[in-house]
């Protein structure tokens, strides 16, 4: 019963990674084109008209999505990118070709094992806590899940045998190592706060409003979201840190020599890495589902479930932030791009963490 319990929580999870990735694609569509003062993806099912009484009441809801541009990004977009043709450069490894893509999925999607996405209940006399593997050091789990996504990169761009793919590579790899610095020393600051490496725990001490980001609580908390926020979206590659894959300069980037299924994997884990990102700094400056003057009773279902949606709720409202700054802010030049990192975030992340060290021992 207890495999049967992990293989249903691992499906959960997986469908939930899922279903975040396909909310923030749908949200880069037609939150750009609002941004833009464009329509956007509004096509697709928009005008059915079945002949079929049985499919009439379905057909109005077919209508709604496809004027909000859900059936062309989630399910067009998708169909056309399965039965497109896989082109494999002339002179390199098949097999090293594919294995780019997942290099860069699999550690996001094996991140979210250890993110706790709701409290603990008890169901037909079994405890079960939501979350795939109960790890007490879940926050290293994480860094180093981060730390091998960049093998994807380097991969794909080395095996593209293309003097773009290859550059765009090199970007990636030099960028999320150098924030990684800062990350790491972020995290630590972070670590010291709460005493723990159990991503339960931190969301269990943050009860009430208790949460990371609150002065009272935490004096140093809204210079280290600051920080782990510019870094985070610095690691997952997106604008205005979106060097590795600049089309002005790059064409694509690391997966210019990348088509159909294989193209979508690294568009997946990136939004997946957004989604990924997001949980993180809810479980660490926003209480998870904790929330301010709501106290859910222990062990009970639809507390769980309510805590879920409420967990949920904060990571959209953090991916659909990353997702505006994206198509508001322009890029930086490569020289700025390093110079934020070495010369403000890294000095400034070890003088966080100094004064947090302090203020603990204090």
């Amino acid at each position: 019963m207890e495999i049967l319990i992990l293989l249903l929580k691992a499906f959960i999870v997986m469908q939930v990674v899922l279903g975040l990735a396909s909310f923030c694609t749908w949200v880069e569509r037609k939150g750009s084109a609002l941004i833009q003062d464009r329509i956007g993806a509004n096509r697709a099912g928009a005008y059915w008209q079945p002949e079929s009484v049985l499919l009439k009441p379905i057909a109005v809801f077919v209508r709604i999505f496809g004027m909000l541009g859900v059936i062309n990004t989630l399910l067009n977009d998708a169909i056309k990118g399965l039965f497109k043709e896989d082109f494999v450069p002339e002179g390199t490894s098949n097999f090293m070709h594919c294995l780019g893509p997942f290099m860069a999925v699999l550690p996001v999607f094996l991140a979210f094992s250890v993110i706790p996405l709701a409290p603990d209940f008890a169901l037909f006399g079994y405890q079960i806590r939501p979350q795939v593997a109960e790890l007490h050091t879940g926050v290293l789990f994480v860094l180093a899940m981060g730390s091998i996504a960049v093998y994807g990169v380097v991969l794909a761009g080395w095996f593209g045998n293309n003097k773009f793919s290859l550059l765009g590579a090199l970007r990636a790899a030099a960028q999320m190592i150098s924030y990684e610095l800062a990350l790491g020393v972020a995290v630590a600051t972070l670590v010291i706060s709460y005493g723990t490496l159990d991503l339960y725990a931190i969301i269990e001490s943050q009860k009430g409003f208790n949460w990371g980001i609150n002065p009272l609580v935490n004096p140093t908390g809204l210079v280290t979201f600051v920080i782990l926020f510019v870094v985070g979206m610095a690691e997952t590659k997106r604008a205005p840190f979106d060097l590795p894959e600049s089309e002005s300069e790059l064409v694509a980037g690391y997966f210019t020599e990348y088509s159909g299924m294989k193209w979508l994997l690294f568009w997946l884990g990136e939004f997946a890495e957004i989604a990924l990102f997001s949980a993180i700094l809810v479980v660490f400056f926003f209480g998870g589902w904790q929330m301010p003057f709501l106290e859910l009773p222990e062990n009970v279902w639809w507390a769980a479930l309510l805590g879920h949606a409420i967990f949920m709720g904060k990571i959209l409202f953090f991916c659909v932030l990353q997702i505006v700054i994206r198509w508001t802010l322009p890029r930086f030049r490569y020289d700025q791009l390093m110079n934020l990192g070495w010369k403000i975030l890294l000095p400034l992340s070890f003088v966080n963490l100094v004064v947090t060290a302090a203020i603990e021992l204090i």
